[in-house]
């Protein structure tokens, strides 16, 4: 078994109104415990973990097999995701654009897409981009990756030299995956893209505000995307 926890972590002092050297020391303590837990989680799990983790206003970092490349489940998404609103701000789609849903687009793991009613409910792009983030509905994802394709999102991946990070098929497409054709990432540039996207070099403002937003969803998940900006 293998997995993959990619974290970009936004820290900030808990006693802002203390004088700087007290709040670097206070930090430096959190770090060292945020360490010593993930050490502990890392020792015990039957897997390998890749972990990358960076303070957004100091840089500091922590790596865990930061340049190993895991398969990336669901957080690929996060790519599509972005290539869709990139491509909203190059006026190619609206978010507001609809689809009509459709029997060949439902695959397993899809909570809400499998109760809607082929050939008859209408979503907009926001709507699946929304399911997306909130169930991580496997259907709505292959419906964006097929309106912004899959060579559109690794062009995007390209743009920002991130070259260990690969859209390369939908999701649930089994015989891909059986024949190697795997989502890819490393921890460290799933850190790196999301700070790329986080300081504004994929999306001009507004969209980076809506972007954030979407990802703010609230969700159930293993795996918790809890990003605060000013963007």
């Amino acid at each position: 078994m293998r997995r993959v926890i990619v974290v970009l972590a936004l820290m900030a002092s808990a006693a802002a109104q203390t004088a700087p050297n007290t709040r670097a020391a206070k930090q430096q303590v959190l770090w060292q415990k945020l360490e010593a837990s993930i050490t502990d989680v890392d020792r015990s799990l039957d897997g390998v973990m890749g972990v990358a983790i960076e303070d957004l206003n100091s840089g500091q970092k922590y790596l865990l097999r930061g340049d190993d490349v895991f398969p990336q489940a669901s957080s690929i998404k996060i790519a599509v995701l972005a290539e869709l609103y990139r491509q909203a701000q190059q006026g190619k789609l609206k978010p507001t654009d609809v689809y009509t849903v459709k029997a060949s687009d439902l695959v397993a793991d899809s909570p809400i897409m499998n109760g809607l009613t082929p050939g008859v409910t209408q979503v907009t792009l926001r709507d699946l981009a929304t399911m997306v983030v909130a169930v991580s509905d496997n259907s709505a994802a292959n419906i964006l990756i097929d309106r912004v394709g899959i060579e559109s999102v690794n062009s995007l991946l390209d743009s920002l030299g991130l070259a260990h990070t690969r859209l390369r098929r939908k999701m649930m497409d089994l015989k891909a995956a059986s024949e190697g054709r795997e989502n890819i990432s490393t921890p460290s540039e799933m850190m790196t893209w999301l700070e790329d996207v986080y300081r504004g070099k994929v999306l001009n403002k507004p969209l980076s505000e809506g972007f954030f937003r979407l990802l703010s969803t609230k969700k159930n998940s293993w795996f918790l995307l809890e990003l605060q900006v000013d963007c």
